[in-house]
């Protein structure tokens, strides 16, 4: 059996951590062995690619990665403004290549990995192809794209016409459903985990790592914090900042890229904490383990996710979650040795990191947190719904 994957979120060379819990997801159906797995990662580019449009449109590849073969069209952007004619602009692109390789080998299933703008794209492709279709949500795609009524119209339509839809938690499938997604359709699909990788390390010897190979050096017995995520508005980074002003001797590695880096580290000094804030960037995935292994606990504070794969593996390493009440928040962290549910506010962020360090949970009870996550069991769990797909089609 066959399935076309399209997903704007993909790793590449020029970004290789972006989307790549999607590439592992579609790697790990494809180690199976009864699912042929082609991606079409179509990637946007401005008519003249300049700065870093440039780099990504050498990007702009195709390749067998991790027993799947990509293929990377470039689709016509308009930045900032693009978000209307998105959709159009990924089927001029991605159709005709879709259409030769379904007539040389045709698709049983044509999926989305993000709800807009891949879904609407998508459900074109499928229909010209004349297979099921299947649209996943991750969480910003319904609480960002859903929000503007031209995005929501054609999700709404591209919901309609599709044989299946998966959501990453429970919740955000109920959210689906109230703003008008059809919920008989929608299938729970939690994230994976790379279990050999993401698993308790040491917090002496993860400190150690941390020292040797970023340079990170956090005093002998200093409380230290991480925060993985894009470091953007709705991740909600300068509420863990801000709390570092009520948690004295207390360190923060900051994981992640984006617009909020400048105001994080106006931030940190203005609050006479710089010292306290490690800003690390985007890390390879091999060394995360080590900072979350190091961490007495993983902060991040989210306006809205679905179900963030970073809880997941934070918990995985041993790492407590202090968290919001967003997306699958109280479906994952099930136990008080998995950390707390907070507000948004710096002065709860505090009072939760008190509570952990001062009855810090055994790191095994953690790491239990994360026992049902695999990404074999996500494979599985893809392969058996992709085939409900093909019988009521």
């Amino acid at each position: 059996m066959r399935v076309l994957s399209i997903s704007t979120l993909y790793p590449n060379a020029y970004q290789p951590r972006f989307g790549a819990f999607v590439a592992r997801q579609m790697e790990a159906l494809a180690a199976r062995g009864d699912w042929d797995v082609t991606v079409i990662n179509p990637i946007g580019v401005p008519p003249v690619p300049m700065g870093r449009y440039k780099s990504l449109a050498k990007a702009a590849v195709t390749d067998v990665e991790g027993g799947v073969t990509v293929h990377r069209p470039r689709f016509t952007l308009v930045p900032a403004v693009g978000g209307p004619v998105n959709p159009a602009m990924i089927v001029r692109a991605v159709l005709p290549l879709a259409r030769r390789l379904h007539t040389l080998a045709p698709f049983d299933v044509v999926d989305a990995q993000f709800f807009y703008p891949d879904g609407p794209a998508a459900a074109r492709i499928a229909g010209e192809l004349g297979v099921p279709l299947s649209i996943k949500a991750r969480g910003a795609d319904i609480s960002f794209w859903a929000a503007k009524g031209y995005a929501r119209r054609r999700m709404l339509r591209a919901a309609a016409q599709a044989t299946g839809l998966l959501a990453v938690s429970e919740a955000l499938a109920a959210d689906m459903a109230q703003k008008g997604f059809p919920g008989e359709k929608i299938t729970v699909h939690y994230t994976g985990l790379d279990r050999n990788l993401f698993r308790p390390l040491g917090r002496e010897v993860s400190r150690a790592r941390l020292a040797v190979d970023l340079g990170v050096l956090v005093p002998s017995g200093a409380p230290l914090l991480a925060s993985v995520g894009a470091l953007i508005p709705r991740k909600g980074q300068q509420f863990v900042v801000r709390a570092l002003a009520r948690l004295p001797e207390t360190h923060l590695l900051l994981v992640g890229a984006g617009p909020d880096r400048g105001m994080l580290g106006d931030l940190a000094r203005g609050g006479g904490y710089a010292d306290r804030v490690h800003f690390l960037g985007s890390l390879d995935h091999g060394l995360l383990p080590a900072v979350l292994s190091a961490a007495d606990a993983m902060v991040l504070p989210s306006a809205s996710e679905g179900l963030a794969n970073a809880w997941v593996e934070a918990l995985a390493c041993g790492c407590p979650l202090v968290i919001t009440d967003a997306g699958g928040a109280r479906e994952l962290l099930t136990s008080a040795d998995q950390g707390r549910i907070v507000t948004r506010d710096a002065e709860a962020i505090a009072a939760a990191v008190r509570e952990l360090l001062d009855n810090p949970p055994p790191r095994s009870a953690v790491a239990e947190g994360a026992a049902r996550f695999s990404w074999e069991a996500n494979a599985a769990a893809l392969a058996e719904y992709y085939e409900r797909l093909l019988v009521s089609a």
